[in-house]
């Protein structure tokens, strides 16, 4: 019998930790997507700090903001910034597009990895709309300008005075031959109901 409740004990605790793991899963998550890829999931610029530069109007600051592109060379697509560059005042919300084009006779589906440099500014670049936050299924030849809406963070260190986002296209093989599949189960499963 105390073996039985040993095991139920044990049980216990295993549920009361999967739980505690997975509540915390959010927050890791939320950190993740804040400092390793510059992403704010609640769409707004970092609070301000809070004292005297908080009651303070924020002064009218401009920032260069540089777009770049390149795509992993398994993916035949060709992909580039609509614009270059765009001159931003900080804590306004502005947008952008990204041109691509698949250039394979197939569809294909990618995902992009955005980047900020230099590092330091990444903290303060938040994207409120991305194209990376998805993957992008591209049938062939077709061409799509894909948004990009993002706010530069009035609290970015006073020396940085240019911000580079970056992406890099690469080709999701596991989505891109499920693709390939489901017309073809599709095509199978309508020829077995004709019968």
């Amino acid at each position: 019998m105390s073996a039985r409740k040993s095991d139920v004990v044990k049980l216990v605790g295993i549920a009361i930790a999967a739980f505690a793991f997975t509540f915390s899963l959010v927050p890791m998550y939320r950190i993740a997507c804040e400092k390793v890829f510059g992403i704010r999931l609640d769409g707004t610029a970092a609070a301000e700090p809070v004292g005297a530069a908080a009651t303070a109007p924020i002064e009218e600051r401009w920032v260069t903001v540089e777009f770049d592109a390149s795509v992993n060379s398994r993916l035949p697509w060709s992909f580039r910034p609509n614009e270059t560059t765009m001159r931003v005042q900080v804590g306004e919300i502005y947008e952008t597009t990204y041109y691509a084009h698949n250039d394979s006779v197939a569809p294909i589906v990618g995902s992009a990895t955005p980047s900020v440099a230099p590092a330091r500014a990444s903290g303060y670049f938040q994207k409120t709309e991305c194209f990376c936050f998805t993957l992008q299924t591209l049938q062939a030849g077709e061409t799509r300008d894909m948004p990009v809406r993002f706010i530069v963070d009035p609290a970015l260190p006073a020396d940085v005075n240019t911000v580079t986002l970056s992406y890099t296209f690469y080709k999701n093989d596991l989505a891109t031959d499920r693709l390939a599949r489901a017309p073809a189960a599709g095509a199978a499963g309508a020829s077995r109901a004709a019968r």
